[in-house]
């Protein structure tokens, strides 16, 4: 028979947001203190092959919260910066000041956030899956969740019916009340990629304690992070549509443009470990609490906002965002009085700008060129790479924004024209590769298996300067350059200044009515045409 109970807030889902949520809200001081119920369909310890990496603005909203404990006795490794790797040179990048990461075994993470959550005050940890939300007759306001816990040993299973004033969704990147909670504003992440990762035994990473990134010619990027003392995470990105024979792309495409120490680690997982693969997604946030969502309930984490993982900057932002949702409710006496709750919601959009837009655009940006597919990205890629060869700033200031230590977009931006043109400087002045006669041969390491020296094919390739006949050409190319680097960079700009959903023409055509309405009266004001205004006209 069902049953039901009543808490101050339900959070759906016990991942990274859900459980810091859940303590952040317990821990903060308010005159009386909240039942919180946290609801997760399996207490068991998750396995996934992302969400283990934590930059260092992610530990530091981490110690925020409380919860730095929780990255300890889980054999998690420092990280100290970045490693890009490309046609066998490498570019160290490391983080600025004293600020460290770190990386580690997702499922050991997640256990002790949900340990710490089950320890705080006022906090009830549910095993059972949410089935629904549970809506008012006109279905205008979310008042609580349905949730089943299935039977042990042929039991029959248990159904709950709680109720709470506001209902906070963190079910994840495959969210099953993304819609229902934003309604016709509800947008479908885009998914370019697929990340396929493995697990390598006891490699060894160019740089210790280093996150590696390298550049593969003709295919996505490849990260690699230790996250344990034996253990090294491979991610190797691979765009749709995905190859029926996923080992095969691996073995002949991937694996010789790789540093030659981490092959027989790579043929080792592939032959004893299923490879794993998950979506790149992304979805911008849209600011809640407008018109067509629902009132009394909150989306937060991957369920309302995504960005490529390449960067590893979905837990830092989901750990920000909590940080800063949980010191605006604080001081929100009634969860129930949603005109104050979409003021609320407001305020959360805007304050938590800062970081998520520079994370979020980095990790799209950053994306686009490393996985280049045109001549324009592959030029704008390879100035990425000798900007950073420049040391100094031209380090400091884009690693300070991946590892979210300086949240600017403004910085980011400056960072990202930058490296344009300095792409287009580099592209007259640098020696680039020219095709041979022949196509290389791969070259077999004795065991079937293609090697290589870091270079496409295992062969170096032959490098020459342009001539100044070539210049002409090269600048009609600068101008494709700098227009491929505005295609890259404006729209992300927009989908986070965009406050509304895309599918909202009404809200569109309303902002745009208001953008424009000054700029029609100061015409009309100017020809003349109304009375009285004829001393502004122009003759």
């Amino acid at each position: 028979m069902a049953s039901s109970k009543n808490y101050d807030v339900i959070i759906v889902g016990a991942g990274i947001a859900g459980c810091a949520l859940a303590h952040g809200l317990s821990t903060a001081p308010r005159d009386k203190p909240l039942r919180i119920a946290l609801v997760e369909r399996s207490l068991a310890e998750p396995d996934r092959i992302v969400g283990e990496l934590l930059q260092p603005g992610g530990v530091i909203a981490l110690k925020r919260l409380g919860l730095e404990s929780c990255l300890e006795g889980i054999d998690a490794i420092p990280v100290n910066g970045y490693c890009v790797v490309k046609d066998g040179q490498t570019v160290h990048i490391p983080y600025p000041g004293k600020y460290e990461g770190r990386s580690f075994h997702h499922g050991r993470f997640i256990m002790k956030l949900r340990e710490a959550a089950m320890k705080a005050k006022g906090v009830d940890v549910i095993e059972g899956s949410v089935t629904e939300l549970i809506q008012t007759k006109n279905s205008r306001r979310i008042l609580g969740a349905s949730v089943t816990k299935k039977g042990e040993n042929g039991a029959e299973d248990t159904k709950y019916s709680l109720y709470a004033d506001l209902v906070i969704v963190a079910d994840g990147c495959f969210s099953n009340f993304r819609n229902q909670v934003m309604g016709k504003t509800s947008c479908k992440p885009v998914t370019k990629s697929h990340f396929v990762g493995a697990v390598l035994e006891d490699a060894k990473l160019p740089i210790p304690h280093h996150g590696t990134v390298a550049l593969v010619k003709g295919f996505g990027p490849v990260l690699l992070y230790q996250i344990s003392e034996h253990d090294t995470r491979i991610l190797i990105d691979v765009k749709q549509p995905l190859p029926d024979d996923l080992k095969g792309h691996i073995i002949n495409n991937i694996i010789p443009q790789l540093p030659s120490n981490l092959h027989q680690p790579i043929y080792t997982a592939l032959e004893k470990d299923r490879l794993r693969r998950m979506p790149n997604s992304f979805l911008p946030p849209i600011k809640q609490g407008a018109r067509h969502s629902k009132e009394g309930a909150i989306l937060i984490g991957d369920s309302w906002n995504m960005r490529h993982p390449l960067t590893g900057g979905g837990m830092t932002v989901a750990l920000n965002d909590v940080v800063v949702l949980r010191d605006l409710l604080v001081s929100l006496p009634d969860f129930k009085n949603w005109k104050a709750m979409k003021s609320t919601l407001h305020d959360w959009h805007w304050s938590r700008k800062p970081l998520a837009s520079t994370v979020n655009i980095l990790s799209v940006a950053l994306y686009d060129l490393f996985g280049a597919d045109s001549d324009e990205l592959q030029v704008l890629r390879t100035g990425c790479f000798k900007y950073f060869e420049l040391g100094g700033e031209c380090i400091n200031g884009p690693v300070s924004l991946l590892s979210a230590t300086t949240p600017s977009p403004a910085l980011l931006a400056y960072h990202f024209f930058s490296v344009a043109f300095y792409a287009i400087w580099v592209m007259f002045t640098h020696p680039v590769e020219v095709p041979t006669q022949s196509p290389p041969k791969s070259i077999s390491n004795g065991n079937g298996h293609a090697s290589g020296n870091g270079h496409a094919n295992g062969v170096k390739p032959v490098l020459k300067r342009p001539s100044i006949i070539q210049y002409p050409a090269l600048c009609i190319k600068s101008i494709l350059v700098f227009w491929t680097a505005c295609v890259v960079f404006g729209p992300l700009v927009w989908s986070e200044v965009r406050w509304w959903s895309p599918l909202d023409t009404s809200k569109r055509n309303h902002v745009l009515i208001n953008a424009l309405l000054p700029f029609v009266v100061l015409a009309v004001a100017v020809s003349g045409v109304v009375p009285g205004t004829e001393f502004l006209s122009i003759r």
